[in-house]
């Protein structure tokens, strides 16, 4: 190869068009010394596409940590390997961190292969705030986690990007809409660069709605963007803020809480009733009822 030997490559892949390979990466796959893949199946289709015959072997999220030993022995040995995940950035929502880094520890040269990621390409195209932003991965498989995760985003004053998947993401964007606001703008990126492709920009109650009512909008890979909590929100009911007045709802009713948050935290009570409306709306109708006794 011309890249010195003995280094790992990390090389970014389609996440649907196979235009989108760029020729350094497909040269790096072939002239590596070994391919190390997300999904060997998954894999083989894709060099098979392009004519490269290199071995692969398979380093996945249940077997990276007992690879890394192996692969470090074939990296000091000068063998150059070249990371791959099913698609798109590898380490983005995917397995290689651990090889990554034992490889960087032990002075073995890691070099980037830049190309698709979905959350990237979703970003630029959402019309969203892109100076700022925060990706989240997979939100929590459980509901309540779910929420609790997004509770503790929702004075982030960032763009907020999510990948969900299809059997979860009707019931995400309920979970968005009823802890970020209904009127929150909002995005779904759908199948991004394949023959179905959908961008869809609204507010996240009618996001949530349409998904919903359309079965063909619950399928494939999705990318969700969220807009960032408004300055005044962001500014206002800090995360000490929202700390306090969550301690206080444990055993008062939200008039009184947020009275006496508004004397601890100085934010202005109007504000802190208002967040503690939402708390009680996406932890569902037990602690909304509390307020009924007021």
């Amino acid at each position: 190869m011309s890249n010195k030997p003995g280094a790992l490559y990390v090389v970014a892949t389609p996440i649907g068009n196979l235009e989108d390979m760029s020729p350094r990466a497909l040269r790096v796959l072939s002239e590596a010394d070994l391919v190390a893949a997300e999904d060997t199946r998954h894999s083989a289709t894709l060099l098979r596409h392009f004519g490269i015959a290199r071995p692969v072997v398979a380093v996945h999220e249940h077997n990276e940590r007992m690879k890394v030993h192996e692969l470090l022995r074939k990296l000091s040995a000068g063998q150059s390997i070249a990371l791959i995940s099913d698609a798109g950035t590898p380490l983005i929502s995917d397995p290689g961190f651990n090889l990554v880094r034992a490889a960087l520890a032990g002075g073995i040269p890691v070099v980037p292969i830049p190309g698709p990621c979905a959350a990237i390409a979703a970003l630029s195209a959402s019309g969203l705030p892109s100076d700022r932003f925060t990706f989240e991965g997979f939100p929590p498989a459980k509901a309540t986690a779910r929420r609790a995760k997004f509770e503790d985003l929702r004075a982030d004053p960032r763009t907020l990007i999510f990948y969900e998947s299809a059997h979860r993401i009707a019931e995400s964007l309920e979970d968005m809409a009823a802890v970020f606001g209904r009127d929150r703008a909002s995005v779904l990126a759908r199948e991004l660069t394949k023959q179905f492709e959908t961008l869809r920009s609204t507010a996240l109650g009618e996001l949530s709605d349409w998904v919903r009512s359309d079965p063909n909008q619950q399928r494939g890979e999705m990318v969700v963007l969220v807009h960032g909590a408004s300055q005044e929100a962001a500014q206002q009911v800090d995360a000490h803020a929202d700390k306090v007045l969550r301690v206080l709802l444990a055993a008062l009713p939200l008039k009184q809480a947020a009275a006496l948050a508004a004397q601890i935290t100085g934010v202005k009570k109007n504000l802190l009733y208002s967040h503690g409306l939402g708390l009680a709306e996406s932890s569902g109708p037990r602690s909304a009822g509390r307020d009924h006794k007021e």
